[in-house]
């Protein structure tokens, strides 16, 4: 069965791209839920037309864009977390805290779904993660975890 995604779904794909689902999965959990659509020759073009209004709406907005992104890039936000004896952090620091430590250090705001950590945060320090602002536009940030 082939689908419209309406949104990023995670392991599938991202949003406007047609995919090829399990019809099980596409008529009873996608569809209902509103994160695709039929890939019907009218709903290829009605999201085609789509495609195009957002991509001129991130066209207006490219130096706005490109402005945020030199924020993000500048500085290093820090998150907290719960530390043990020899700086392992309980659990791991998630892309919903880091966007939570964006939005509130640089006035920034992210959504958690753009934000994708690079590599599992354990410990304290220096790491890396990747903030999607618009299609084929994002910036590699640091962010520095430090014990509460």
């Amino acid at each position: 069965m082939d689908i419209l995604l309406l949104q990023d779904v995670k392991g599938l794909g991202d949003q406007f791209d047609t995919v090829s689902v399990k019809p099980g999965y596409g008529r009873n959990y996608l569809i209902p839920q509103k994160m695709a659509i039929l890939a019907t020759p009218a709903n290829k073009a009605t999201i085609g037309e789509r495609k195009k209004q957002i991509s001129a709406k991130e066209a207006k907005n490219i130096h706005q864009i490109e402005a945020l992104i030199e924020r993000v890039k500048a500085k290093t936000v820090t998150v907290g977390a719960k530390v043990g004896g020899s700086d392992k952090i309980f659990g791991s620091v998630t892309n919903i805290q880091l966007a939570d430590a964006i939005n509130q250090q640089l006035g920034i705001e992210v959504d958690r779904r753009r934000v994708t950590i690079l590599d599992d945060v354990k410990v304290l320090g220096l790491h890396k993660a990747r903030v999607r602002f618009a299609e084929n536009m994002h910036a590699d940030i640091e962010f520095e975890v430090i014990a509460e």
